[in-house]
């Protein structure tokens, strides 16, 4: 299969683009690194990344940012930098992507637990979270020719867990084969509309 990982260089989809590699064909695209250079917040943007790299068997996204704060100290401008970015962006990859797409391929989005047991800190990125989830099985209604379409919405990972561990005080880290194998799930196998909870 010919894959393209958007974040293909991230923690988890540095490891997520090695494990496809070695049975597909994988491309990956980022902000500032990899085969195609992506502004992830830029539906301008999105649609030229898919147009350089052409037709894909599947499209993983492992991509957006989110303001982390105080409620309190949230603005509406904050809450934007989710929205346009980790929501829209994911959002996005599926309205443009899908048409790069061939039949019977797949799209993975990426979401966490704050989705669903979100901490301190955390309302912009827990409802961009949940936003995407609840578009996710949205759309898998919707898509034609086979198209398919999942979320892997995981737990602290442990290669992030000296960075986050004081947001996420009792948290087991999920081993990153886990989520690596949860992705290959979702890309390998045959499921849609589903959002896989990885934990540990």
């Amino acid at each position: 299969m010919k894959i393209l990982v958007i974040g293909g260089n991230g923690t988890i989809g540095k490891k997520v683009s090695e494990r496809l590699a070695h049975k597909h064909e994988v491309f990956t695209a980022g902000r500032s690194s990899g085969d195609v250079l992506v502004d992830f917040s830029d539906a301008e943007s999105i649609e030229s990344m898919f147009e350089s790299v052409g037709k894909l068997d599947a499209i993983v996204a492992i991509a957006g940012d989110a303001k982390w704060d105080a409620l309190d100290n949230l603005s509406e401008d904050d809450f934007y930098i989710g929205i346009r970015s980790k929501m829209m962006g994911q959002v996005n990859v599926v309205r443009i992507g899908k048409a790069y797409l061939n039949p019977n391929g797949s799209i993975t989005l990426s979401t966490g637990i704050l989705a669903d047991d979100p901490v301190d800190m955390t309302t912009s990125a827990a409802m961009v979270n949940g936003a995407i989830n609840s578009f996710a099985k949205a759309a898998a209604l919707e898509l034609e020719d086979g198209k398919r379409i999942n979320v892997v919405c995981s737990d602290l990972v442990e290669d992030s867990f000296e960075k986050y561990k004081d947001y996420f005080p009792g948290n087991t880290p999920v081993p990153m084969h886990k989520i690596v194998d949860a992705y290959v799930k979702c890309i390998e196998g045959r499921i849609t509309g589903r959002i896989l909870r990885i934990m540990a």
